[in-house]
Parts: structure tokens; C-alpha cells; sequence
């Protein structure tokens, strides 16, 4: 294939992606999208997530702008809530330990709910998320946990919008072309090397938007970066994520930031395949755990199942997991909790027991020191303050007292049969370690210093998000810094600054 020439070039494919391609054509830019994977494989992670986007709102006015087709009686029994700048600003500082990059935050919480309507006018569709982040109570939904919205059609919903959008606005995406160095030199970045076919070729172009994600499905930098390990993890996402993006620009002297050593990782089956699967999508995940115990193979507890709402834990359990014999756990649920496991213990990839009795399925969860299970269940359900009323919506302080490792709160104790487990492992989703990048999401250089027509956007830019992260707030920040990075490149490329 002969060299190309562009005003701007966005390598990546996914939702921080697009939405930097959309907000360049809107400065009047012409756009290039080169996209590692095959047109069935497209999206990179956004398309194996469930398109939970956590932004904020202040109140149902501000939900009915972004789901117009929310109807009276909907409203009428639903308690959305409100979920204010102040909120995100909390959770972003409790979740990362406040070591979240400020200026960064600031962006993330105070364009948020902006760019939701934005990204409504480029044709994504929006839904309340009312089977995985609201119960009804009394005949009413009430959210929880500050996540209310979600893509239609989830992940791949959002990826298949935006795609359609830019193909409304002429964008060109390229399959199956691989980025392999930037062209740059004393001036700043002129382009991108590229191969395609077995052949490779140079795309020159007057800004360069990086968007194609961390280094989550490369073994030897999860190993060198993440620790001992980590190489056995399984990957939630994409096979494309190997740090593409990342070497590329420290290779052309960008300044390496933010917490390289952690990650997004999550409860996933045991059994799931190396990488994700887009026929399953996020459903090899396993989030109920708050509301059960989750035991290792000595058959213990080693983890606070109820320390918070799923959303605010559950990034950072999979590496607890990872840490255990054999990097494996179960989750143990009875009758009480059965019938209000998400959705996706319910499909056919699973790997699951069930039980009329609890020896009965100390017997059949393999890997599990029977005995220890035993008497750690029993030390468990003694331990639980049945006097505090069980109410999933709020953190309920229905807890354990005197355990080596407390549930705090939602401590159901498990002595109703039917039983059932379901074997967990450690899936990374995407890592936390990335790019510097300024407020016009510009690459700086080690002297802290921006590197000309460079931009980033997703998951390869660092400093958001540290040991933890609060859920849907990955897509958010895609969606905030690629419209950012594509706003800036394409002003630079058509003259606008």
C-alpha cells in the first residue's frame, strides 16, 4: 500500500477513538482511523464492556435529556437520584487513594455529563441501567452507587454508534492496519508508520490522536510492570492491547505517568478463555459477590465481600484473587441470594456447583479444603449480626463480628438450601499506567514539555486512575479526553491555533 497523507491521524478504534476522529471532523479536519483488528473484532475493549457510563447528574431532568424516550411511568417508579460534581470529586479521591492526577479529575467530572450530550447528538442511545445497578423496594426502583446510565446494546452498541457516526461523517477507518512507530523528528509528530497486509507504509498527517489502549494482552510487560504473576491473568478484552501505543510514544520521548504497577482487574470465571469473547461479552464476570462470601482453596475468606458497592471494589479484587492459591476463588451463595444474582450467572459459560447441603457442596468445590470450608462457614454464619436489617440499595452495616477478615456490611449468613459456587479468576481489563497529557490531552515529553501534534486519549494515558477505579468511569473518561484530544488535533491540523 503506497503513503498517505491526512490532517489527522487517531490510532485505535474504540470509544476514546471515535469520539477524538468526531470532534476533529468537527473542527473541519480530515480524519484517517487506522484500527488493528479485523472489522469484526473492532473497538478494542469498549466493545467487550457493558456500556455503563458514570457521569454526573443532578436530578431526573438531567437523566429525561440524555434517555428522551424515558416515559412518565418510568419516572413515576424510579428514584434515580442525584449524582453531583461533588460526588464524582469524592469517589475519584476515596477510590485512588486521592492520588488521582487534580487536573486531570477536574476535566473528567466537569465535562462529563456535557459530552454524554454530545455523544447523544452523534447518535448513541442511552438506557437506565435497572438490572444491575437498581432494586425495587416497595414497588419502586432506587439506584445505588452513583451509576445510573448505560449504552444501548451495551459495549458493542456503543462501538457500532459510533462507528455509524463516523461513517455518516466520511471518516475512513482502516482494518487490520497495524501502527508500528511515529514519524517525528525535531519539530514534533509528522504521522505514522504502518502495516497492513505485510506491508508497510507511512501516514503523514499534521496531528496524531493515540487512542488504542493499555498493555493488558501483552504477558511480558503485565510481568514486567504489574509483577510476578501476572502473566497467567486472563484478559477481559481485546487480543490488539499490547502497548502499541504506549512504546510508540515513549520511543518518541513522551514522559511515562501515572500507576504503572496497577490495574483494572475483576472477579472472572475460571474457565473464561485466554481473551474475551464477543459472543459473551462482560458476562464471564461475577459481581454479586457483595451479598455472598468468596472462599480460596484453603477455604477461607480473605476479603471484605461487603467493604462497598460492587462498583467501588470490584476493579480491585482480581488482583486479591490473583494472590490466592492457585489464583482462584469461589463465590458461595444460598436460596436467600440466589434469585437476585446479576444476569450473568445465568449463562451457559459458567462454571458453577449447586448443592442441597452444605457438605454437599464443600465436596464439589474444587481446589477447596473441604473441612476448612466447613468450619469457616460455620464460623461465618455465627459471626453475622442478624439483628441489623439486610437492605441491598444502601451499605447496611449488617455485619460480622470477631472474624479474622469482617464483612461490614450485607453479611447474609448461608444455611438456606439450595447452595451454590461459582470459581473465579483474575481478569484484567485494562492498566493503569500511561502517557502524560496536558488539558488539551497533548503528549508531553520527559522535560514535561508538549510534543507537536501528538494527543491521547483511553485507557493509554495515565494519572486517572490509581490501584482502583470507580465503575463506568473508563468509558467516561474515554469519551472526555478523546473528545478533548480530537477537539485540540484538529484545530492544530486545519490552522485553528
Amino acid at each position: 500500500m503506497s503513503d498517505r497523507t491526512v490532517d489527522v491521524v487517531v490510532v485505535g478504534a474504540g470509544n476514546a477513538a471515535m469520539c477524538a476522529a468526531l470532534a476533529a471532523r468537527e473542527q473541519g479536519a480530515g480524519v484517517l482511523v487506522l484500527e488493528r483488528a479485523n472489522e469484526e473484532e473492532r473497538g478494542g475493549n469498549s466493545a467487550f464492556t457493558a456500556g455503563n457510563i458514570r457521569t454526573v447528574f443532578n436530578g431526573v431532568e438531567d437523566i429525561k435529556a440524555l434517555v428522551p424516550d424515558l416515559t412518565e411511568d418510568e419516572i413515576a417508579i424510579t428514584d434515580f437520584g442525584v449524582y453531583s460534581e461533588a460526588d464524582f470529586y469524592d469517589d475519584m479521591g476515596r477510590i485512588t487513594e486521592y492520588r488521582t492526577d487534580p487536573d486531570m479529575c477536574e476535566l473528567l467530572v466537569t465535562r462529563s455529563l456535557d459530552t454524554m450530550k454530545w455523544m447523544r447528538d452523534k447518535g448513541v442511545r442511552f438506557l437506565p441501567i435497572y438490572g444491575k445497578q437498581a432494586f425495587k423496594i416497595d414497588g419502586r426502583f432506587k439506584f445505588w452507587g452513583g451509576l445510573v446510565l448505560s449504552a444501548w446494546g451495551g459495549g458493542p452498541g456503543l462501538v457500532d454508534a459510533l462507528h455509524g457516526s463516523c461513517a455518516r461523517e466520511g471518516i475512513e477507518v482502516l482494518y487490520g492496519a497495524r501502527a508500528t512507530a511515529l514519524l517525528h523528528d525535531d519539530d514534533g509528530v509528522k504521522g505514522v508508520r504502518v502495516r497492513r497486509d505485510r506491508r508497510s507504509f507511512e501516514v503523514h498527517a499534521r496531528a496524531v490522536v493515540l487512542a488504542s489502549g493499555g498493555f493488558e494482552a501483552n504477558p511480558e510487560m503485565r510481568t514486567r510492570y504489574l509483577g510476578p504473576g501476572w502473566d497467567v491473568a486472563k484478559v477481559r478484552g481485546t487480543r490488539f492491547n499490547t502497548g502499541d501505543g504506549i512504546r510508540m510514544a515513549l520511543d518518541a520521548g513522551a514522559r511515562a505517568y501515572g500507576n504503572w504497577s496497577g490495574c483494572h482487574a475483576v472477579g472472572w470465571d475460571f474457565n473464561a478463555p485466554e481473551f474475551g469473547d464477543l459472543a459473551v461479552g462482560d458476562n464471564f464476570q461475577k459481581h454479586s459477590y457483595p451479598w455472598g462470601v468468596m472462599v480460596n482453596a484453603e477455604g477461607r475468606r480473605f476479603v471484605d465481600e461487603g467493604a462497598d458497592f460492587r462498583n467501588y471494589t470490584y476493579a480491585k479484587y482480581g488482583r486479591v484473587i490473583l494472590g490466592q492459591p492457585g489464583q482462584m476463588a469461589w463465590q458461595v451463595f444460598d436460596a436467600k441470594i440466589i434469585p437476585n444474582l446479576r444476569d450473568e450467572y445465568r449463562i451457559r459459560e459458567v462454571t458453577k456447583v449447586r448443592a442441597d447441603s452444605i457438605e454437599e457442596l464443600a465436596a464439589k468445590l474444587e481446589g477447596v479444603n473441604a473441612e476448612a470450608f466447613l468450619r469457616e462457614i460455620r464460623a461465618y454464619n455465627a459471626a453475622v449480626r442478624t439483628d441489623i436489617p439486610y437492605n441491598p440499595n444502601v451499605k447496611d452495616g449488617r455485619r460480622t463480628e470477631g472474624l479474622a477478615v469482617d464483612k461490614t456490611n450485607w453479611a447474609n449468613t448461608i444455611d438456606e438450601p439450595p447452595f451454590e459456587g461459582y470459581q473465579t479468576t483474575c481478569g484484567i481489563t485494562f492498566t493503569f499506567g500511561g502517557l502524560r497529557v496536558n488539558g488539551d490531552a497533548q503528549v508531553m515529553d520527559t522535560d514535561d514539555v508538549e510534543i507537536p501534534g501528538l494527543y491521547a486519549a483511553g485507557e493509554l494515558v495515565g494519572g486517572l486512575f490509581w490501584f482502583n477505579y470507580p465503575g463506568g468511569t473508563g468509558l467516561m473518561a474515554g469519551a472526555v479526553f478523546g473528545k478533548i484530544a480530537g477537539e485540540a488535533a484538529g484545530r492544530t491540523a486545519v490552522g485553528n491555533e
